[in-house]
């Protein structure tokens, strides 16, 4: 990529990506007339590659950065960001910021040609709730695009683990899953399943990685056949119970590394004509809202979602963020009726 985003232009971009002009003009620059996917795609990929910034605020340029924040995210759908989001909402309206939001659906290229975007648009934060990808060039490829924004003049808020990447809200994944584990084996659980998400995320790696660390600290293996790749959704919750179930296993007990991914699971029990929380218990984390109308209601490592949200534009609206803004977030593990004690056998 190039370090002067400046020196390349959009008739650059056009020829990279095989399109016209035009077409490279409407896709980088919100025209109203639409691109057909693969074309967009080409361009923002070819924007990438070369550096470009789309001057889509030039009057925002000539003055510094512009009055937005941005929100990178995977899902909106998710309740998990959504919650997040309405935190960086409501610390954006104090400030008399605009925000915007993009959705990844958790592909690397994805962000890293939304960042591209996003870059063109001089936002004064953006803050980077999606769960980041595990390995040395998707850590580079982020790390590029940060420090790009960052030398524009707007600062970034990362939603995760600690990072050398902008500014970090620390929240204690591993530490989280580790607690629940601890709990869970407490009230008499021995035989577990854990539907781990993309274990490419790194939200989803700690996760379940803490689980299994903790769970063999106390003595108890959790087969590796056992930790159960699945979409980060309701959908990958499901089908990787019914899979599973499928197969023979029975397990005591599902962990399933997010509460949506829960939820999938625990109709996929149901649909096997069982019953979660007494014949197979369930397990989730996050904490997120809709779980007031899931029954029965579930155990859960419960995280401040909206305060996140709220932290993590607060810290990158500071010019010296103090330990209140920097403190990493812990879950706090809430037993409810999906995993009740279990007796001896």
């Amino acid at each position: 990529m190039s370090d002067l985003a400046g020196s390349v232009t959009l008739s650059q971009v056009a020829d990279h990506a095989g399109v016209s002009l035009a077409t490279a003009s409407r896709a980088l620059n919100g025209s109203t007339r639409k691109v057909k996917p693969e074309l967009h795609q080409r361009v923002l990929a070819s924007a990438a590659a070369l550096g470009y910034s789309a001057n889509v605020l030039a009057q925002s340029v000539a003055r510094g950065a512009s009055k937005t924040v941005a929100i990178v995210l995977g899902d909106i759908a998710d309740p998990y960001f959504s919650a997040i989001a309405s935190g960086v909402i409501r610390v954006a309206e104090a400030n008399g910021l605009v925000v915007t939001m993009a959705a990844t659906g958790g592909d690397a290229d994805r962000e890293d040609a939304t960042l591209v975007a996003i870059k063109g648009q001089r936002p004064q934060a953006v803050i980077l709730a999606g769960s980041r990808h595990i390995g040395e060039e998707a850590g580079e490829r982020m790390a590029r695009e940060v420090a790009a924004i960052e030398r524009l003049g707007g600062r970034v808020s990362v939603i995760g683990s600690r990072t050398t990447t902008g500014r970090a809200v620390a929240v204690l994944n591993r530490a989280g899953a580790a607690d629940l584990a601890d709990a869970l084996i407490d009230l008499g659980y021995r035989n577990f399943a854990i539907i781990a998400g993309n274990p490419d995320l790194v939200t989803a790696a700690e996760r379940s990685t803490g689980f299994v660390e903790a769970a063999a600290a106390r003595g108890i293996v959790i087969a590796p056949d056992r930790v159960i790749p699945s979409k980060f959704s309701r959908d990958g919750g499901y089908e990787s119970v019914s899979a599973l179930l499928a197969s023979g296993a029975r397990p005591d007990c599902v962990f399933a590394v997010a509460d949506v991914v829960a939820v999938g699971a625990m109709a996929a029990i149901r649909n096997a004509g069982l019953v979660p929380g007494r014949d197979i218990a369930v397990a989730g984390f996050d904490d997120i809202q809709m779980l007031q109308d899931v029954t029965p209601s579930l155990t859960t490592v419960a995280l401040p979602l909206a305060e996140i949200g709220a932290r993590s534009l607060e810290l990158a609206l500071a010019d010296n963020p103090d330990a209140s803004l920097t403190a990493p977030i812990e879950g706090r593990v809430v037993v409810r009726d999906s995993t009740p004690p279990r007796r001896a056998d």
